[in-house]
């Protein structure tokens, strides 16, 4: 059972026992002070509110008129019943409908029964005093449900929100990363075209099956690289904000982005093991994004910071890690308010890899990844 539903049922029970305490007292008072009559009628009478009051279709309009009757003749033996009325129409913002009902039974308890009229003793005094804190008590309750329910309805409306943006990032990223391979792919299929060609004008020196081999290889990789083309311009849609370089980073190298940085006035270590050509393409674009990342965030969250970079290229993994210490200004416990980390969480677990941040003691910050290489991998992800 859900917490919302256990604490409705808990709030119904609540209300249960209440109006069945009242309204023992009020039998009780009966039996014991009345006549065999008229202590029936009082039972039939109380127990007739009680039913008003725990049914909740009845609660509005019936069980206030219901009880406001009543209470006009009956007098002292409903007033914590009619409390209850009370409460429930402040809860429910009804305080016109509360003072009109309290009014009433005040007025026509002139005419109600003797015995336990409320005007004798002056024991409407302490009838006001039992419904006004009846009336404050609701106006409280309500607005506090009431304002419960706003901010479960913002949570769960960030909740909705964020999950969406992190969607979002997700789709970006994919987007992206099959741009990114269009380029890769794109460049190694212009090659081979290229290549091709320069064989195929070789006519005369080449047997006639070789001939008819590199024509077709010509023709296959030039419509690949007309199919790859219509795909980019399918993943890339309408924004005008991307651009070719942003799609590009293969182009780049780490080493360029570090420099890069540092003439922006970073402090950045750098410490790499193995060659970049040892590593898929695909994990050479991952790294590339992981140190543009988190150089970023070290930039808006820990400006000042010494940041340092450790890649290795070599197999089984590919491995890379990202520290910046505090800052001058920020934390460096700080996150990235954006969602740049749910992209590349999105882009290593797509090659089978692991993401980890967090913090790394004595203030630092740390992200790392890790991912394996193809078994039958070769230099620069050609297959074996």
């Amino acid at each position: 059972m859900s917490t919302k539903k256990m604490s409705t049922w808990a709030a119904l029970a609540g209300r249960a026992v209440l109006v069945a305490f009242f309204t023992a007292i009020a039998v009780m008072d009966a039996m014991t002070t009345r006549g065999a009559w008229t202590a029936g009628a009082i039972i039939l009478s109380v127990t007739v509110c009680a039913v008003t009051l725990l049914v909740p279709q009845l609660r509005w309009p019936a069980a206030p008129i219901v009880i406001t009757v009543l209470t006009a003749w009956w007098g002292s033996l409903t007033v914590t019943l009619m409390a209850v009325v009370m409460f429930d129409l402040a809860a429910t913002r009804r305080l016109r409908p509360a003072a009109a009902c309290a009014a009433a039974a005040l007025a026509a308890n002139l005419l109600g029964y003797p015995p336990d009229r409320l005007w004798a003793d002056q024991s409407y005094l302490t009838a006001i005093i039992v419904w006004t804190f009846a009336l404050v008590l609701g106006l409280w309750s309500g607005n506090r449900r009431r304002l419960l329910h706003a901010l479960a309805a913002d949570v769960e409306h960030l909740r909705v929100e964020a999950q969406l943006r992190e969607d979002t990032a997700r789709i970006a990223e994919r987007s992206r990363i099959a741009a990114e391979m269009h380029d890769v792919l794109a460049h190694r299929l212009s090659l081979i075209a290229l290549h091709t060609g320069v064989l195929a004008t070789k006519n005369d020196a080449l047997p006639q099956p070789v001939v008819e081999r590199l024509a077709l290889l010509r023709t296959t990789s030039t419509q690949a690289l007309g199919d790859l083309r219509d795909v980019l311009g399918a993943l890339r849609g309408p924004d005008p904000t991307q651009t070719g370089t942003e799609l590009r980073p293969i182009l780049r190298e780490v080493q360029e982005l570090v420099d890069e940085a540092r003439e922006a006035g970073q402090r950045i270590g750098m410490t790499t093991e193995g060659d970049p050509e040892q590593a898929p393409t695909t994990h050479r674009l991952a790294v590339y994004r992981i140190v543009q990342e988190a150089l970023t965030n070290a930039r808006k969250h820990a400006d000042g910071a010494l940041v340092t970079v450790r890649i290795d290229y070599r197999p089984p993994a590919t491995w890379v890690e990202v520290t910046n210490t505090p800052g001058t200004s920020g934390s460096a416990g700080e996150v990235d308010s954006g969602y740049g980390l749910v992209g590349l969480r999105e882009r290593v677990t797509a090659l089978g890899g692991h993401l980890s941040t967090g913090p790394a003691g004595a203030g630092t910050w740390r992200l790392s990844a890790r991912i394996p290489q193809p078994v039958d991998q070769q230099e620069n992800g050609t297959p074996a």
